[in-house]
């Protein structure tokens, strides 16, 4: 599935550039061709978008690659690599920390304040111990999201007034101003990462799960890293 450009046929690469190119003018830059299992069918890779094609761009698709045989989503486990990214090269510094127990463990949390699934998943993560969590304000939901993050951001103890809020829906006191650029990172950030949802975890090896997931789920992940 995750054939490099260069096992392509080069006339392939050229042909499905040149008639797409022709035939779609609007259609955006392909950053590469790659090989699939199926004889005759190509990957088009635009950025971590995936379409397929045919030798020379006559039909194109949008969909899920499935191994009946195996039954996997090829398509899904190439997404995955495309979107997994080193969690070192993380902007921590826009991120406020939570740490319980020793903290050995780590994980990296996008969540936005008026996100129910993510109250859910915070609940959850009450059960979790030594691990520190990177958590990084995400406000994508609406302009009520966008305040309340920055007074999260703004607050003298960031994680209290976190749980505070997320675990008892307890309003943060009111705090001077502060620099509020971080919360403009993280969302361009996000942007740039198709982070699309919250809370979306990122762990350790650089994979993510969008979505909340139980304490039992989220100990299987940390212990997988």
């Amino acid at each position: 599935m995750a054939g490099a450009a260069r096992q392509v046929p080069p006339a392939v690469d050229a042909a499905v550039r040149k008639n797409l190119a022709a035939r779609m003018p609007s259609f955006p830059k392909i950053d590469e061709i790659n090989t699939t299992p199926v004889p005759g069918l190509y990957e088009i890779r635009i950025g971590t978008d995936l379409l397929y094609s045919d030798a020379d761009a006559s039909y194109i698709f949008n969909g899920s690659l499935m191994d009946t045989r195996a039954r996997r989503n090829l398509t899904e486990e190439r997404q995955e690599k495309l979107l997994a990214f080193d969690f070192d090269e993380l902007p921590m510094k826009d991120a406020f920390t939570i740490v319980r127990g020793n903290g050995k463990r780590k994980l990296a949390v996008f969540e936005d304040p008026n996100c129910g699934y993510c109250k859910r998943f915070e609940h959850d993560l009450q059960k979790v111990d030594n691990v520190t969590v990177y958590m990084f304000l995400y406000p994508i939901l609406g302009p009520d999201s966008i305040v309340k993050s920055r007074a999260h951001w703004c607050a003298k103890d960031k994680g209290q007034a976190w749980q505070d809020w997320m675990l008892r829906s307890e309003p943060v006191k009111a705090e001077a101003n502060c620099d509020l650029t971080a919360l403009n990172r993280n969302v361009e950030f996000g942007k740039k990462h198709k982070i699309t949802g919250t809370p979306t975890l990122i762990f350790t090896d650089g994979s993510r799960v969008p979505g909340a997931i139980g304490t039992a789920e989220i100990e299987k992940m940390l212990a997988a890293k």
